[in-house]
């Protein structure tokens, strides 16, 4: 499984329920296509963690890389209702940066045979 994550923070004046309603019909709406595996949304407690990645975190777990480049496709030909789900989320936020991690060690991996 790869992770995508997302971490933002909110623009000023932007309810935090509303956005997690947003984030909510964008990523279902994904999944429902078979773009995604599953999602999350988490957000910073008690002022708890790196303040440079923001305030909220979304995970993203797909079943690999073709699977994200097809997600990545459908976003990225910014039309129908895609583009306006997407658009209802990320005009709410700042500051976002991305990573792409994946489960580690990884299923094809063999043991004892490595070179370095």
């Amino acid at each position: 499984m790869d992770i995508y994550h997302v971490w933002c923070d909110l623009k000023p004046e932007i309810a935090d329920t509303e956005f997690a309603d947003r984030v909510a019909a964008y990523l279902e709406h994904l999944r429902a296509e078979g773009l995604i595996q599953s999602w999350r949304l988490t957000r910073r407690k008690l002022g708890l963690g790196v303040s440079a990645l923001g305030e909220f975190h979304i995970m993203i777990d797909v079943t690999g890389l073709a699977q994200l480049d097809s997600a990545f496709a459908r976003v990225a030909s910014r039309a129908g209702l895609t583009e306006s789900l997407h658009f209802q989320v990320n005009s709410l936020v700042r500051n976002a940066q991305f990573a792409l991690y994946r489960d580690f060690p990884d299923p094809v991996r063999r043991r004892g045979e490595e070179k370095f």
